[in-house]
């Protein structure tokens, strides 16, 4: 059997990068594709409740390093208990975010350096990389005027992230351009700041034209 597809979500807070990532799991369902879909961190019982150490704004103290490592630690889980098997099944599988996070936000953005988190790849997904990363581009002033109303509407208590300085953010738009250069075969980029109606259409069609080269 043909291994499955793997699709990662990327983009900085505010990007819209879940709305589009369930419009997309919606839309190949509808197609008759079957889809199973996974989040970073997260994804498995053991993977939230990892998140919720993450990303609690209470937890100010959790260092660089603690982060980075459970980062891995829910993904690690994520590979061995949903992920690959699903892709041994020759099933789709859609994640919002994976390992490019990583390197964005704790490589670059925390300064821990991209060859640690290229060990910590090896060791938890085993050379297990997406074949799609969608990656949405937003300015940093709109995603996060986006993020901040949207935890206060929803008070999942996840705004960690978030509450970072402006420098940092910047740093990891920054992180990610660099990704997208780096590995332009695998990187799709849409523009978020348009209707997500629009911006889904543009998604389908990067991932439709990507299932089609690969008949």
């Amino acid at each position: 059997m043909r291994r499955g597809l793997f699709i990662t979500f990327e983009g900085a807070e505010g990007s819209g990068k879940t709305t589009q990532f369930r419009m997309l799991i919606d839309g190949a369902r509808a197609a008759g594709h079957t889809v199973v879909e996974t989040a970073e961190p997260g994804g498995t019982p053991i993977g939230r409740q990892i998140r919720k150490i993450l990303l609690d704004p209470s937890n100010q103290e959790l260092s660089a390093t603690t982060e980075i490592l459970l980062y891995f630690a829910a993904r690690a889980q994520n590979v061995d208990e949903l992920v690959n098997p699903t892709l041994a099944r020759g099933e789709i599988v859609v994640s919002d975010r994976w390992t490019d996070s990583s390197w964005a936000y704790q490589g670059v953005g925390r300064k821990l350096g991209v060859a640690l988190v290229e060990q910590l790849d090896l060791i938890a997904c085993r050379g297990l990389t997406p074949d799609l990363t969608i990656y949405l581009d937003i300015d940093l002033e709109t995603g996060l005027r986006r993020a901040r109303s949207r935890n206060l509407e929803t008070q999942l208590n996840e705004s960690r992230l978030d509450d970072e300085t402006m420098e940092f953010h910047t740093t990891v738009r920054n992180a990610y351009l660099e990704l997208v250069k780096r590995y332009p075969a695998r990187f799709g980029v849409v523009d978020a700041s348009g209707a997500k109606e629009q911006i889904s259409k543009e998604i389908w069609g990067l991932v439709i034209g990507f299932i089609e080269e690969r008949k």
